[in-house]
Order: structure tokens, then sequence, then C-alpha cells
């Protein structure tokens, strides 16, 4: 009970600070490093909900190929300093009316507990470590994912490969300059004038 709770405030802080940290540095690249810290904290808490599914999956998208994209591109293209300086009153408002939109849906959410039929007094905490004996989110999820819809899986699949191929065709430049071996061109030919006899003069 004490550990779930020191590890979810310990993941909370460190995850708020992150972010903070994210909007706040005007270095894009230990901003990145920052996101990819904030995504590493979220992982944990969702470990500790028991949603290792979405756990795994926000680090293998997000992680492996999102920030590392972001950091890669930071860094080809040499951006550390921002080339403008927004004051407060530029971004505050916009800022303000997110964080009240996204304070609105949370205190929704903790309002529908009544509707479920669930009070904030029924939640408790539940270690996942010891429900190894159950079905997990992974196992679920991938028997109705290869089952149920097994034909959208596959079509998926095959909408990323012509992506994928779309890609490499488009950035595949023939170059027209060089001079390339046509096999057809050389069969063809006409072995009667391949050899020419010149007199020479003595």
């Amino acid at each position: 009970m004490y550990t779930d709770l020191f590890l979810y405030l310990l993941f909370s802080s460190f995850t708020i600070v992150s972010s903070l940290m994210v909007i706040s540095l005007s270095n894009a690249v230990h901003s990145i490093l920052f996101l990819i810290l904030v995504f590493c904290n979220v992982a944990g808490l969702l470990l500790l909900l028991g949603a290792e599914f979405l756990s795994f999956m926000l680090l293998i998208v997000y992680v492996g190929a999102i920030a590392v994209l972001f950091l890669f591109v930071v860094m080809m293209l040499n951006v550390k300093k921002t080339s403008t300086n927004l004051g407060f009153f530029a971004i505050g408002p916009v800022g303000l009316i997110t964080f009240f939109i996204l304070s609105n849906q949370l205190l929704g959410v903790f309002n529908d507990f009544d509707t479920f039929g669930l009070k904030q007094k029924d939640l408790i905490w539940i270690s996942w470590i010891t429900e190894h004996n159950n079905i997990t989110n992974i196992q679920a999820v991938g028997k109705v994912l290869y089952t149920k819809y097994s034909f959208l899986f596959i079509l998926s699949g095959l909408i990323l490969l012509v992506a994928m191929l779309g890609a490499i065709v488009l950035t595949m430049h023939q170059r027209t300059d060089v001079k390339k071996q046509r096999i057809e061109l050389q069969l063809s030919r006409n072995f009667g004038g391949s050899i020419k006899f010149i007199n020479l003069r003595k």
C-alpha cells in the first residue's frame, strides 16, 4: 500500500517537474530530453495502475519513435535557441484557456464516479504484481486483435507497407547523366562490324 503510494507520488512529481522543464527551457535538445523523461514517468504511472499494454506502447511509440525523431531533426537542423521571444501576454491567454479546459474535463471525470455507481471511498489500490495469475491487458488485447479484428489488423499493415514503399519511391532520385550497362542492346548488336581493319602507311 505505502510502496504503491510512494511510487505514485514519485512518478507524478517527476512528471510535473519534467513537463514544466519542457515548456520553460530555451534549448530544444534539452526540452526533448525532458519530454522523453515525461513519457518514461507516465509509463511508470500506467504500470502502477495496471495498464501495462498502454505503458509499453507509450515507450515503444513515443519514446522509441517520435521523441527520437524529434531529437534527430533538432540535432540535424542545429536548432539550439528559440528565434522568437514571446512574452507572457502573448502566450498566457492560450495557456490559461487550455488549463481551464483540461481542469474542467478532469472534474467531469471525477463527478462521473457517482454515475457508474463508484465513489471515491470505494477505490482501493490493487498491486498488479500480485495478480500474475490473471489475464493481463496484453493477452486480452491480443485475443481480440488477432481473432475478431484480424482482417482490419492485416489491412492496416498493408496500408503501412504501401506508405513505406511510396516514401521510398518518392525519395529515390534517378540520375539521367549516368551511363548504365544495357544487356539487351549488347546482345542485339551486329557482330559483323565490330572489327575494322585499317591499312597504315609506312
